[in-house]
């Protein structure tokens, strides 16, 4: 059976890498008494995969991992028998973990569900200055314009060296709220994955400002993951959790 696990990442743990992730998973899930499987070999390990890895210092309230269980039972803790298993699960998780993760829910994957990582294709994020007295709301006499460009040409950084993108198709919404964050959301799939510092560096050039975005006094927070349950050309995003059940 495939679960999927939906969880938060914020405060201290927005520090902690990626792979660290995974190994305080790998050790939450035995401490919660889950019954993960385990692949053959040599070297077996448990089998999860994580949606899409977070960057250092960013806050999310939308991380994914999908893991595989062997069974349904679960080590004798505290039995609450008004819990369905999803509850159960979600509970012992939290219990488990440390202040900065947090499990939202715990949902049973259908059997034609992809992986978590090849099902990504969108995500939301919104940007706030850490010192409360600024805002976006600057940005807001530009946001149409900048949206009416037919491309927006920025230069990406690759394992290679540098080349350009277009970044305008794969953005799908952008716009200050009434607070004065940033909101956006835009591509996030593998092959055309828009990191929110490209989006930023784009806005901050065409407001006319002469220097980078001040992106360490910047807080970025991932709010959530799609997946496109649409076509190409007219894409109908929906959360990964949304794919899967309570059980």
């Amino acid at each position: 059976m495939k679960v999927r696990v939906k969880f938060a990442k914020y405060d201290n743990m927005r520090f902690i890498g990626h792979l660290d992730v995974m190994r305080f998973f790998q050790k939450a899930l035995r401490r919660a008494g889950i019954d993960v499987a385990y692949s053959t070999g040599f070297s077996p390990h448990q089998i999860m995969s994580f949606a899409s890895p977070l960057g250092v210092g960013m806050c999310s309230y939308g991380e994914y991992m999908d893991i595989e269980l062997r069974s349904l039972e679960l080590r004798s803790l505290e039995l609450r028998s008004a819990e369905g298993k999803s509850d159960e699960i979600c509970r012992r998780l939290n219990e488990a973990c440390v202040p900065g993760i947090e499990v939202i829910s715990v949902k049973a994957l259908p059997e034609t569900a992809g992986n978590a990582m090849a099902s990504v294709a969108a995500a939301g994020y919104t940007a706030h200055f850490k010192d409360s007295a600024s805002d976006f709301h600057f940005l807001e006499g530009f946001m149409n314009d900048f949206l009416a460009q037919d491309s927006i040409i920025v230069i990406k950084e690759t394992k290679k060296g540098t080349s350009q993108m277009d970044i305008r198709p794969g953005i799908y919404e952008c716009k200050v709220t009434p607070e004065g964050i940033l909101a956006f959301t835009v591509d996030a799939s593998s092959g055309g994955n828009i990191k929110p510092a490209l989006l930023l560096g784009a806005l901050w050039k065409f407001a006319g400002m002469q220097q980078e975005p001040p992106f360490l006094g910047i807080q970025l927070t991932r709010t959530e993951i799609y997946t496109n349950t649409g076509t190409q050309e007219q894409p109908v995003f929906v959360s990964l959790e949304e794919v899967g059940e309570d059980f």
